[in-house]
């Protein structure tokens, strides 16, 4: 079964950039798609972006798209997510998700990811 180890959050300025790594552990990504999500206190887990394994399609919530960019490597079995322009609003705990790519489920949806990491506190301050 994969599992999954988050890295790269942290405590960052109003304008910076961070990079999130996604790294799978136990079998490959192969079939699968990457979800990203993030959470806030009292707070839904909200949709942030996915990458399809194969053949990289990505999708992301319309609000954060032209700041943030997912991407995998395949050599290193790792997706990424770039956020840009970080604002005070991205502060949140992110966290990454693993799911069967064809599965009919909504990507942007909890339900369409079986695996998840424990995920990152990304922190902007003002």
């Amino acid at each position: 079964q994969v599992q999954l180890v988050e890295s790269g959050g942290g405590l960052v300025q109003t304008g910076d950039s961070l990079r999130l790594s996604c790294r799978a552990s136990g079998r490959t990504f192969s079939g699968y798609h990457i979800g990203w999500f993030r959470q806030t206190p009292g707070k839904q887990r909200e949709f942030v972006a996915r990458i399809r394994w194969s053949g990289g399609f990505t999708n992301y919530e319309e609000s954060l798209k032209g700041r943030f960019a997912v991407s995998r490597d395949y050599a290193e079995n790792t997706a990424y997510l770039k956020m840009n322009s970080l604002r005070p609003e991205d502060t949140a705990v992110y966290y990454c998700a693993a799911g069967e790519a064809y599965s009919g489920k909504p990507y942007d949806t909890e339900e369409a990811y079986e695996r998840w990491g424990q995920g990152t506190q990304v922190t902007v301050s003002s």
